[in-house]
């Protein structure tokens, strides 16, 4: 399986684009991982909140193939314990996709077509995170969800 974690707009953050490589390359060892960072709209100030979704769910859904499993990463989505995400990580694995695709919207969230789309959505808190600290979490967890698989001491209970 291999895992794309697909984001709008670049991490303006240099602190943060470090922790996020680090955990990318640790999760290298584990999966197949792939971060695509989908440019920020041109001239977004002009376009409704509504425009802007539909401008930016086109170029999501066109990086994602018909096979994929497509989860947005959404505040009214699933919430699990690091367990818990360890375990559907495996699920998944266990089902023969060859594409889980993780995706983290722009400012204002997805368009109907990409709700439409989704195979399910996942929160990871019931508080709200900066698009560029979501990047960071989603990454750690994955990492961390995979070292439980292989109950490695880097998660404890």
């Amino acid at each position: 399986m291999q895992i794309t974690l697909i984001a709008i707009g670049k991490t303006d953050s240099v602190e943060l684009a470090k922790l996020i490589s680090v955990y990318e390359k640790r999760l290298a060892h584990y999966v197949k991982f792939r971060f695509d960072i989908i440019p920020d709209i041109k001239n977004s100030k002009n376009l409704s909140e509504k425009q802007q979704k539909e401008k930016e769910g086109e170029l999501i859904l066109n990086q994602v193939q018909p096979s994929d499993i497509l989860l947005l990463m959404d505040e009214n989505g699933k919430q699990f314990s690091s367990m818990e995400f360890s375990q559907f990580l495996q699920k998944k694995m266990n089902s023969g996709i060859k594409n889980l695709v993780l995706t983290i919207g722009g400012p204002y969230g997805f368009s109907d077509a990409v709700y439409q789309r989704s195979n399910g959505k996942i929160s990871l808190s019931k508080m709200t995170f900066s698009h560029q600290m979501v990047r960071l979490f989603l990454v750690e967890q994955l990492y961390r969800g995979f070292t439980i698989l292989r109950n490695e001491p880097y998660h404890h209970n």
